[in-house]
């Protein structure tokens, strides 16, 4: 089941006003950017996020997941966990470089 406009929206309500959030939809499921950065892959309303050493210990016990075939495993955030969410969103939103733009040819 294809993630729901209902549940990305929501998914963006649930992290702080302090950051830049928007999302966009790609393969028919969605990437979240904080601050132009992607940070948050949602699939089948489930929120992913790479396992990274820098949010390792928060994420200790999280269940993990593949978000799409062919994909490395990523945790799964609680997006209901507010205070989980803040730390993990603060976090990779530091450590997470702007993409840089593509040249078109």
């Amino acid at each position: 089941m294809p993630t729901t406009v209902e549940y990305i929206e929501f998914v963006c309500c649930m992290i702080s006003n302090d950051y830049a959030v928007r999302y966009k939809k790609m393969f028919g499921e969605y990437l979240v950017y904080v601050n132009e950065k992607p940070i948050l892959l949602v699939c089948e309303n489930c929120v992913f996020i790479k396992q990274l050493d820098e949010i390792k210990e928060l994420m200790q016990g999280a269940d993990e997941g593949i978000p799409y075939k062919g994909s490395k495993p990523h945790y799964i955030l609680d997006i209901e966990n507010k205070e989980l969410v803040d730390k993990v969103v603060g976090i990779l939103e530091r450590i997470t470089p702007v993409p840089k733009k593509k040249v078109k040819k």
